[in-house]
């Protein structure tokens, strides 16, 4: 199925995150729909859709490499920004460092990664490309970029900037107001 066929079945097809159901338009629902609960509820509700969409079609993008997205994130962390703390990417990929363990030992096992304990202190662990590693993600990422692009061409670029700036802040309010950083 073409990346445009695939994007168009996963919107078309209702996929969603579980639990999340908005009010049908012109339904009995809807009569409050101007109360703030029910745009903030709408919002995160679209925020949810459009990320299972984006979620789902990278995962099967990443599939045709035979890696997970967990593991294709691991690889374009250490790509683009070299050797990393597992700590450090675990931040990075906003998983636990359980999760990133996990997916160092899959990568590992298949030859694209590699672990060296910190010489200065133990506790941690430095991750990093090897060549094979490095090979692949060179090869793929150009492709994945554009089919990132390619998602979101549906807009033009002035709204993606608008819509990436708006999330930006809406993300730091966030965590501004449960007490947390973001980047």
């Amino acid at each position: 199925m073409p990346t445009t066929d695939l994007t168009e079945h996963l919107v078309e097809s209702g996929d969603q995150p579980e639990g999340l159901v908005a009010p049908v338009e012109g339904s009995a629902d809807t009569e409050a729909s101007d109360h703030p609960h029910m745009v903030a509820l709408r919002l995160w509700t679209a925020l949810a859709r459009c990320y299972g969409t984006m979620h789902r079609a990278l995962a099967q993008r990443v599939g045709e490499y035979e890696l997970t997205t967990a593991q294709f994130g691991v690889l374009e962390a250490l790509y683009h920004l070299g050797p990393l703390t597992l700590g450090d990417l675990a931040d990075k990929l906003l998983v636990t460092g359980g999760n990133v363990t996990y997916v160092m030992d899959r990568l590992q096992k298949d030859g694209l990664v590699t672990r060296r304990r910190c010489s200065e202190d133990r506790r941690m662990v430095w991750a990093d490309l090897t060549d094979e590693g490095r090979s692949l993600i060179e090869e793929v990422f150009p492709g994945h970029a554009e089919f990132i692009e390619e998602m979101v061409s549906v807009l033009p670029a002035q709204d993606q900037q608008e819509l990436r700036g708006l999330l930006k802040r809406l993300g730091k309010g966030i965590a501004r107001s449960a007490g947390e950083g973001q980047d």
